[in-house]
């Protein structure tokens, strides 16, 4: 990647950080009206982030935070030993007579903190192929592939300007954000060459699906009933349960009220 997409990344990741406390701040503060500026503004900039990200780098499908979290304890070094004797794996490991186990030689026993329980060449392995998957090139889109992931950028800024036309309680801005979802899905699902990354999105878009249940208004109207008293039943029925659907029970009106727990 070239440095000023890094930069893009990078903007884009903290916008993703960002926006829900911005919103709450700014609600706090401002008032509604300060509250949806910021929501617009957000939105906005990281529309023309993703755009720039899409039409000029070519990055494809984009995921979800846009740059992966960091799993540092899959991302230690190989240790010296095991670099300096991945050529002859004899040397590293012993493999049992009866029972053809591989199991690591003493000689090769790595320091403490970066000791691991598989052998060295499951290590090698996986190794390889965290490094694939991360030089992976993004599945180049055509033009309807590009039109599908354009229209899931620009689905916050439709939704939020069919918000202030018709206004919060109308049915048309879910309407529009579900068959612009949808529509987006189904024209990326003809993509066959696709990356375990971009498969890994697709598949958290389709699963985000179920938030239109509980999206005003179709959560005020048939959701909100039915999923509080599911709750409550797994918390007067089910031992255990309590510790978890009662708090939730307590949290989904608050849940309801942040844009961007709902809609970003």
């Amino acid at each position: 990647q070239s440095l000023p997409q890094q930069k893009l990344l990078t903007w884009l990741s903290v916008l993703e950080c960002v926006e829900v406390f911005a919103e709450m701040g700014t609600a706090r503060v401002w008032g509604e009206i300060g509250r949806w500026t910021i929501i617009v503004l957000i939105q906005l900039a990281k529309a023309i982030l993703r755009l720039l990200l899409l039409l000029w780098y070519k990055t494809g499908i984009q995921t979800s935070p846009p740059i992966v979290p960091l799993k540092r304890e899959q991302q230690q070094p190989l240790h010296p030993q095991d670099v300096e004797g991945s050529s002859s794996g004899k040397d590293q490991t012993y493999v049992g007579k009866r029972s053809s186990r591989v199991v690591r030689s003493l000689q090769s026993t790595p320091s403490l903190h970066s000791r691991h329980w598989g052998s060295p060449q499951q290590r090698e392995e996986s190794h390889s192929r965290r490094a694939e998957e991360m030089n992976q090139l993004p599945t180049p889109l055509g033009l309807q592939e590009t039109i599908a992931e354009s229209l899931y950028i620009t689905r916050p800024l439709l939704h939020l300007l069919s918000l202030g036309v018709w206004g919060q309680r109308s049915w048309k801005p879910w309407l529009l954000s579900a068959v612009l979802d949808i529509s987006s899905l189904s024209l990326l699902s003809d993509l066959k060459d696709l990356n375990r990354r971009e498969r890994a999105e697709l598949r958290r878009r389709t699963i985000l699906l179920l938030y239109y249940l509980l999206r005003s208004p179709f959560y005020d109207r048939y959701s909100e009933g039915r999923i509080l008293l599911l709750l409550r039943l797994l918390a007067d029925y089910v031992p255990g349960v309590g510790f978890v659907t009662r708090p939730l029970m307590d949290y989904l009106p608050a849940w309801q009220k942040i844009y961007f727990y709902n809609w970003g």
